[in-house]
């Protein structure tokens, strides 16, 4: 007789890997001023991302006490990474990046350094959201025997030490206590250009900033001004608004207000030498692309036809005229407008106590 056949092993069961958590991109909707506390807020704007078309729709509110301009909800950390990353095949509208190399071109660059002049040559410089050291190559044009050093919460900044634009590179933020106590009281002059927009917390940089100047140093800073009457005459497509990007646009009388609750003397604060003029530009630009069909990317759903992508180059083409009257008249009035009410930009030289 055969023997019994044996049984067969059940199969092992496969495992069950989860999957990973949701990457939380907005923080819960505030319904006070990150800056003061007041509860009187009303909704400047909703726009979604006009540079870069990647999905979501964001608010910026402003305060009626203190006049603090910021997204709300706030993008997370991870958000905001999410949205500053560069996608492979995103759409990208030449008019509108030309428009905005403007805020940090070599001559804006020079004018910036060459504000530090009349306090001698730095020992040691710190230019925080440095990106490509592109500030501290040009500002070392002034300043040869400066040691120029870079912080940026990207890895661009280690490719700027690569290069020779900076001495020693910090990947992360300054407001980092590990980042804050390496180098506490060593840098005579500490820079942010267009930093505090982007930071979750601008006040915790700023002081994380002073921490790392040594007693008598300076700080120079250039914010975008909400306050600016170009702001809200042109809405969603005044460009520094630049949302999701920018998470804060702090008025200049709070900046100063800050600093000096720190005991620092406000060695200048000037609208003039710090204006850029590209809000007319700029605006154009944005509208042109933004009537148009909209272009290819990684995110829709439905690819635009070849029509449509042919419509879109062509007209795109025409309106670079458009654009560049636009920037014509950006030049023309930047003599009136940055001694007014409409200059969009403002710099901060700041001395911290101690000598």
């Amino acid at each position: 007789m055969p023997a019994p056949a044996r049984p067969t092993a059940a199969p092992a069961p496969t495992p069950v890997v989860p999957h990973p958590p949701t990457v939380r991109v907005h923080e819960p909707r505030r319904a006070d001023c990150p800056w003061c506390g007041s509860g009187r807020l009303r909704t400047r704007l909703r726009s979604g991302d006009l540079r870069r078309y990647k999905p979501g729709m964001f608010t910026v509110d402003v305060c009626g006490d203190c006049g603090h301009t910021f997204q709300n909800p706030r993008l997370t950390t991870e958000g905001l990474a999410l949205y500053l990353r560069t996608v492979r095949g995103e759409p990208h509208d030449p008019a509108t990046e030309r428009v905005l190399a403007q805020r940090g071109g070599p001559r804006r660059r020079r004018s910036a350094a060459r504000a530090m002049l009349p306090f001698g040559e730095p020992e040691s410089w710190l230019d925080v959201g440095t990106g490509h050291g592109r500030f501290p190559a040009t500002a070392r044009e002034l300043f040869p025997y400066t040691a120029f050093d870079g912080l940026d919460p990207t890895p661009r900044v280690d490719r700027a030490r690569a290069a020779g634009r900076v001495e020693e590179a910090y990947v992360g933020r300054l407001a980092d206590p590990r980042i804050t106590a390496r180098l506490r009281a060593r840098y005579d002059v500490v820079s942010m250009f267009h930093h505090l927009e982007r930071a979750q917390d601008p006040r915790a940089e700023l002081a994380a900033a002073l921490e790392v100047l040594r007693p008598g140093g300076h700080l120079l800073i250039e914010c975008l001004d909400p306050r600016s009457v170009l702001a809200h005459l042109l809405g969603r497509w005044w460009l520094p608004y630049d949302q999701p990007r920018h998470l804060h646009l702090l008025p200049p009388h709070n900046l100063r207000a800050e600093l000096q609750a720190h005991g620092c003397a406000i060695i200048t604060l000037d609208h003039r030498s710090a204006h850029v003029p590209h809000d007319l530009a700029g605006a154009t630009a944005l509208a042109l692309c933004h009537a148009l069909p909209g272009p290819d990317s990684p995110w829709r759903a439905i690819p635009p036809t070849p029509l449509q992508e042919h419509l879109r180059a062509v007209v795109l083409r025409a309106g670079g005229a458009l654009v560049a009257a636009a920037a014509v008249a950006d030049h023309a009035l930047a003599p009136v407008l940055r001694r007014t009410r409409c200059a969009n930009t403002y710099r901060v030289i700041a001395r911290k106590p101690g000598m």
